[in-house]
């Protein structure tokens, strides 16, 4: 007798980094949230190598999936190994400390059954420090000139993905911020709703001035991706031809020079200088062949996964 197949409609993936004092009660409003829901679900927690007690907390907790990271990877790398072991046709993430309320996930499913993508949880009324929302005010600032996502809210993890989303996108750093930038340049259709946020009750935030500059140089690199990921030749080869150009046109005029007015050149560094702009057009010429011809070649995945339980 064959066993009909039974999908599963809702995976909920959650990053937890030395969280030992929320995750239980965050598992339990979760899994109270689904069951009333009266969808097929499960539930995926992933420990980004936490160093306390969240592991033991997590083995003490039944129907759930949890992936152990070797070390501490980051919060996209937590995301990315979570979410490329879901097996829902939908995909909900939110932050393992408890502050994004797992009451909100039926309005994110309902909200994407209007033929999104993707909905983003809007954090309307934070919860945090003053300095958290001043960096997000200034974090928004150049997201919306640099990368323009039309969201409000790119740092709530908070959100309800369709499953195809996540297909060839690897996360590292912190791109979990730019997901719904790279999706919306893919051509998934994203909006975003108004999500309570609650106040952090254990543990403390990860959050710090090196986050700040990671992020802000993951944001140059969406921009980067964004324009020239599938045409570098036309970057690298614009200042090679830029180079090249000026280093002819210099050797040029300095070869009239010498013939015509005998002008000298010997004792002069202008002939080293336009030899050395053709040189560098060259390689920037090269640098754009080469990298046209890696161009999304490199999909290793940057972190190890030390085991898996749940399956």
């Amino acid at each position: 007798m064959t066993v009909p197949f039974n999908p599963i409609e809702i995976s909920v993936v959650v990053p937890v980094y030395n969280e030992e004092g929320s995750v239980v009660h965050l598992y339990t409003e979760i899994e109270a949230v689904l069951r009333a829901m009266g969808l097929t679900f499960e539930i995926i927690f992933v420990d980004d190598g936490s160093t306390d007690g969240t592991a033991a907390k997590l083995k003490t907790l039944r129907l759930l999936r949890v992936i152990r990271l070797r070390k501490n990877y980051g919060q996209s790398c937590a995301l990315d190994a979570g979410v490329k072991a879901a097996r829902g046709k939908f995909i909900v993430t939110l932050d393992g400390d408890g502050q994004n309320d797992p009451a909100d996930i039926p309005l994110l499913w309902r909200t994407i059954q209007n033929g999104y993508s993707v909905v983003c949880g809007w954090r309307f009324k934070r919860k945090d420090s003053f300095l958290k929302r001043f960096i997000s005010l200034g974090a928004r600032f150049l997201r919306r000139r640099l990368v323009d996502d039309d969201i409000h809210d790119a740092g709530c993890t908070l959100r309800i993905y369709r499953r195809e989303c996540f297909e060839d996108l690897d996360l590292y750093g912190e791109l979990h911020r730019m997901i719904p930038a790279l999706l919306k340049w893919r051509g998934f259709k994203i909006t975003e709703v108004k999500v309570n946020h609650r106040p952090r009750i254990a543990g403390c935030t990860k959050y710090g001035w090196d986050r700040v500059l990671k992020g802000f140089l993951d944001m140059l690199y969406v921009w980067f991706w964004r324009k020239y990921a599938f045409r570098p030749l036309h970057l690298f080869g614009a200042f090679g031809i830029f180079f090249m150009l000026f280093g002819s046109l210099l050797l040029l005029f300095l070869t009239g020079l010498k013939i015509f007015l005998g002008y000298q050149l010997s004792n002069k560094i202008w002939p080293l200088v336009g030899f050395f702009s053709v040189s560098i057009g060259v390689q920037f010429l090269m640098m754009g062949f080469l990298a046209a011809n890696l161009v999304d070649q490199n999909r290793a995945r940057k972190y190890s996964v030390e085991s898996m339980s749940g399956e």
